[in-house]
């Protein structure tokens, strides 16, 4: 089975169910100032799960495009990767576990055929100091469903101490199997909602986790360790408690959330635990193979091919939603990726450029899912041959630096400020070192590059974590004041001005625009004055449910490039502003106080950026 193909079984599947398909929203997450990608399937959704109303109705089912940044130490293995796709299903109030569980394993064993003698599951083990229950419901689920094909599934707590037991269903603790916005029960605040979740594992056969030499030889195996005998493919989200001053209670509607791994359960269906192996990364490598000359098969080469096939497939998807290389922020996390890419190129001895030919055959792969990637192919493709060309004179500066150093042996800290300086990969220093009869002390390496890693973490902290929207007061009355601020531009600038995008956070909204010139002091303060206006007015803030092409008749603001569902919500400022858009709003303009513009600048060509605050 082609991924195309269960991706297909898996919409349709839930379409039958009587869900309604949506498309992927962009890498570049909306007006979510804690995160700088859209990491999850569940990001988008976010303001529904908290009570807003999607306008297409309960039941949504998608395929979301992930990133995930802090992933990129990890890729090289045969699992992880920063780009994936996250298939969803989403109940906001509607159904509930027994539904959720009864047609999961349904769509898993009857409509892919994966055996359900290889399926293992996780639930919540409960706290009683917090007052939140065994998750027993979803375990009695879970039960009946294996025994329809004959298997009786055997529960079993303390997995991560006691091993299987001949067990099927595993409890595991709030560290595994529990979801809210802010993590673990304990640090919920008072009002915030969350709940259990019941994870799903494939077992690739005991074979793959024992060797005499392994770490976990002698830990007990369990579903959730990291040996490799066991993937995750799929996570079930039961949102149905709600922090008080009182403890945990039960929400009046619970929401169901599941996330699936698209990549993973093609590798699940072809029993093989090598995500690469795939047919969305498959063409990708025998490319790399023409290109470098080497084989797969090769376990360093295995390495090395993965990074490369990882990176390029993100940044050609990054760059098609309007990232571009740069040293801050996303620009900043796709330039990293394209270098290593570059670097790890170099490894396996490929010293022209070669991105561009990768790219391609990314495209191609996802040309008919994701038609966005042919459509800014020029883009695409221009903006990955400057950045290899820039690197690779990058590369030669680092070549000649090592040739200084060497002439008087070389360190761990030359090597790491090579790294650091240059961008010159260690790896590459270690392999010249060697061949100059060298030695090179890597513990001082490790130890500068480790001082070097928990700074940055510092510094970045929170920014790469995948956070989720804040739906607080402030945070409402920012965002409608956004629209009031287009609006107002496009009255005083001309209707040419439309949004370049878009940031808010709890204290500023920042708006990025169309418009050639830099504002003059008057039509900044005119801007301003008719934002309060409407603010003193006390507008009626007004959400209405239609298709796109009836908002774009009735003159609302959007991205008509994207692609929409059926039905989009349109909120208005009544008589003043009309835009698509998710939410959350205030309900009345009245409740925004004042408004003052703080800054106004240059984004980028022909791109400008307010940011302002409410006082």
């Amino acid at each position: 089975m082609t991924a195309g193909e269960l991706r297909e079984k898996y919409l349709e599947f839930f379409k039958s169910k009587g869900h309604i398909m949506v498309p992927s929203s962009l890498l570049v997450p909306e007006n979510d100032s804690t995160t700088l990608f859209t990491g999850s399937g569940m990001q988008p959704m976010v303001p529904y799960l908290l009570g807003e109303k999607h306008p297409l109705g309960t039941r949504i089912v998608d395929s979301q495009k992930c990133f995930r940044a802090q992933d990129i130490e990890d890729v090289g293995d045969n699992r992880h990767t920063t780009f994936f796709e996250m298939l969803g299903n989403w109940s906001f109030g509607d159904y509930f576990k027994k539904e959720q569980i009864v047609w999961m394993f349904e769509f898993l064993t009857k409509e892919i055929g994966l055996d359900p003698k290889n399926i293992y599951v996780t639930v919540f083990r409960g706290n009683e100091e917090l007052g939140i229950s065994r998750d027993n419901e979803a375990v009695g689920y879970w039960k009946e469903e294996f025994a329809k094909v004959g298997i009786e599934a055997k529960d079993t707590d303390f997995p991560e101490k006691n091993g299987m037991q001949d067990g099927r269903i595993f409890y595991y603790d709030e560290t595994k199997n529990w979801w809210s916005r802010v993590g673990v029960p304990g640090n919920m605040p008072n009002g915030e909602p969350g709940g259990p979740d019941s994870e799903m594992f494939w077992d690739f056969g005991v074979e793959l986790m024992i060797h005499e030499n392994s770490e976990f030889k002698k830990q007990p195996c369990h579903v959730n360790c990291d040996c490799g005998r066991f993937l995750e493919i799929g996570n079930n989200v039961f949102m149905q408690y709600v922090k008080t001053e009182k403890g945990f209670e039960l929400l009046p509607k619970g929401n169901i959330d599941f996330g699936g791994g698209l990549e993973r359960t093609v590798a699940a269906k072809n029993n093989d635990p090598d995500i690469f192996k795939t047919d969305l990364f498959l063409p990708i490598i025998q490319k790399i193979e023409e290109i470098s000359g080497k084989k797969y098969g090769e376990s360093a080469n295995a390495y090395d091919m993965r990074v490369i096939t990882d990176h390029f497939k993100a940044t050609t998807f990054l760059i098609a939603d309007g990232i571009l290389p740069s040293n801050t922020q996303q620009g900043y996390v796709l330039r990293r990726l394209i270098r290593r890419a570059i670097r790890y190129g170099h490894m396996l001895g490929i010293n022209e450029n070669f991105s561009v030919k990768i790219s391609e055959v990314v495209i191609g792969i996802y040309r008919d899912s994701y038609p966005e990637l042919e459509k800014n192919k020029s883009l695409i493709f221009s903006e990955l041959e400057k950045e290899e060309n820039k690197f690779r004179k990058t590369l030669e500066h680092g070549l000649a630096e090592f040739n200084k150093l060497a002439e008087r042996g070389i360190t761990g800290k030359d090597a790491f400020d090579l790294y650091q300086s240059y961008g010159f990969p260690f790896e590459i220093t270690k392999e010249l070192a060697k061949e100059r009869g060298l030695k090179l002390n890597e513990e001082e390496f490790a130890a500068e590059f480790k001082k070097h890693q928990e700074l940055s973490r510092t510094a970045s902290a929170g920014m790469f974590k995948g956070g989720l929207a804040d739906a607080g007061e402030q945070t409402k009355k920012l965002h409608t004041a956004t629209h009031l601020l287009q609006a107002a531009l496009r009255q005083v600038l001309g209707t040419h001005v439309s949004q370049k995008g878009s940031n808010i956070n709890t204290e500023r909204l920042r708006f990025d625009f169309s418009h050639p010139e830099k504002m003059t002091p008057e039509q900044i303060k005119e801007v301003e004055d008719l934002v309060n206006i409407k603010i003193k007015a006390n507008l009626e803030i007004r959400r209405e449910e239609m298709t796109p092409e009836e908002a774009k008749a009735q003159g609302a603001l959007g991205v008509f490039e994207a692609k929409y569902g059926d039905k989009v919500s349109v909120y208005s400022a009544v008589g003043f502003s009309k835009e698509i858009c998710g939410g959350p709003h205030a309900a009345s303009t009245g409740e925004l106080s004042h408004f003052k513009i703080v800054k106004e600048e240059a984004s980028s060509a022909g791109v400008r950026r307010v940011k302002a605050i409410l006082e």
